[in-house]
């Protein structure tokens, strides 16, 4: 597997991914009508990088990164990431948070937090307090998840820093 920089011809190949993620109203708060063009933007224009993993020319996930805040809070970063449903239980989540992560430092962010966190997806939630995250903070009936009905979101947050 590779983690390289998206450019607008992976995105175009990820967009299956992304809109099938969103679609599902189960991990992402997007409108699960936008289009391919309101997706890059998003996902790929506002932050500040987005990597894509692929492999044998098969697109298996995508993240970004971006400041979580402004000003006095721009030392913390934030991060999305998605997978496709055939790249699921192979490591490919993991291997973008860890690329996320020394990305993170090397862009001269300390901190990553996640602001919302779907509790019912317990597989994820596992794998960030794996890989260093903790809930801080919980936010009752803050997701309409598309089966459950309302559910709580989290708040993950880890220092990256050594100092």
């Amino acid at each position: 597997m590779n983690i390289v920089a998206m450019d607008r011809a992976l995105f175009t190949q990820f967009w299956p991914v992304f809109s099938a993620v969103i679609q599902a109203e189960e991990t992402y708060a997007f409108d699960p009508d936008l289009n391919e063009r309101q997706a890059f933007e998003l996902w790929c224009t506002l932050p500040a990088e987005t990597y894509v993993a692929v492999e044998e020319g098969i697109v298996l996930g995508s993240y970004y990164i971006k400041a979580n805040a402004s000003g006095p809070g721009a030392h913390v970063s934030n991060c999305g990431y998605m997978v496709a449903n055939a790249a699921r239980g192979k490591g490919v989540a993991k291997a973008l948070c860890q690329h996320s992560q020394q990305r993170a430092l090397a862009l001269g962010f300390k901190a990553m937090q996640f602001n919302a966190v779907v509790s019912s997806n317990t597989v994820a939630v596992a794998l960030w307090q794996k890989l260093g995250f903790e809930v801080v903070g919980r936010v009752p009936k803050a997701y309409r998840h598309k089966q459950l009905g309302f559910v709580d979101t989290l708040v993950m947050y880890q220092w990256l820093a050594a100092d």
